[in-house]
């Protein structure tokens, strides 16, 4: 696969699930047109639902986001989503008939590389989607 420049930032206290959704859209756009279609679909429905995951967790429990942003790096999608929060995320323990604490496992799962950087004013996660 050639070098496809495709990038998509927001910065804004009010970006929504459904903004950072578009985003990815928008640049997935461009990276699929080289992938098979099975590949393609995958990653579109990877992507879409790893960003909805993210965007909520930082809307429900970090007072929103600060930042968004969707890339390629070499052979992955990044998907980086900023919050005020330091809290680090992590894994709910299973609860029988409880229908939410489930994302973070489902992001882990789909990512090939999920990094969190806290910082003194919240934090930013890195999830990686492989292309191929």
């Amino acid at each position: 696969m050639g070098v496809i420049e495709a990038v998509k930032t927001v910065e804004a206290k009010d970006i929504s699930c459904a903004d950072a959704r578009s985003a990815v859209r928008e640049v997935l756009v461009e990276v699929c047109c080289g992938l098979p279609v099975p590949r393609a679909q995958r990653l579109r429905d990877d992507a879409l639902l790893v960003v909805s995951e993210l965007t909520a967790n930082a809307l429900l429990h970090a007072g929103g986001l600060t930042r968004f942003s969707v890339h390629l790096n070499g052979d992955e999608l990044m998907l980086r989503v900023s919050d005020g929060s330091t809290d680090v995320p992590r894994r709910q323990p299973a609860v029988r008939g409880r229908p939410s604490g489930h994302g973070w496992m489902v992001i882990e799962r789909l990512c090939s590389r999920l990094d969190v950087e806290v910082e003194s004013t919240g934090k930013t996660i890195t999830a990686a989607l492989a292309l191929t």
